[in-house]
């Protein structure tokens, strides 16, 4: 039986607020995920799981697409420990950089496809 993962009230709320300030990069990519656009993959945005929010979600693969800002940098064993819970619950995430989505997002959604593709199967 799965276990049902709850997220405080106050995570989701952040999400919701989340969502309706989107920064630059997550809107371009946004825009290529939303509305099944990416071969009728369903994306989440700004998805509260436990105490995380993933910046986009794909709940049919259990797959998380996170953007990486200047912050990361500074952040990563903090990242670190955020993708292995993650991973120990199923969703697998993938990260790339602002520098990425601005000037490789073709190679972005070829990512993003081949990783839904191997976990659809």
């Amino acid at each position: 039986m799965e276990q049902k993962i709850r997220s405080p009230k106050y995570i989701i709320e952040l999400a919701r607020e989340m969502r309706k300030n989107l920064t630059p990069t997550e809107k371009l990519l946004w825009n290529e995920l939303q509305n099944k656009k990416l071969f009728g993959y369903k994306f989440r945005n700004q998805h509260p799981i436990f105490r995380y929010i993933l910046d986009f979600y794909c709940h049919k693969c259990l797959l998380a697409v996170e953007i990486d800002g200047d912050i990361h940098k500074l952040r990563r064993d903090y990242d670190d420990y955020r993708d292995n819970y993650l991973l120990s619950i199923g969703i697998k995430t993938l990260r790339f950089t602002n520098h990425d989505v601005i000037n490789n997002m073709n190679d972005i959604l070829g990512d993003i496809i081949n990783e839904l593709k191997q976990r659809s199967t």
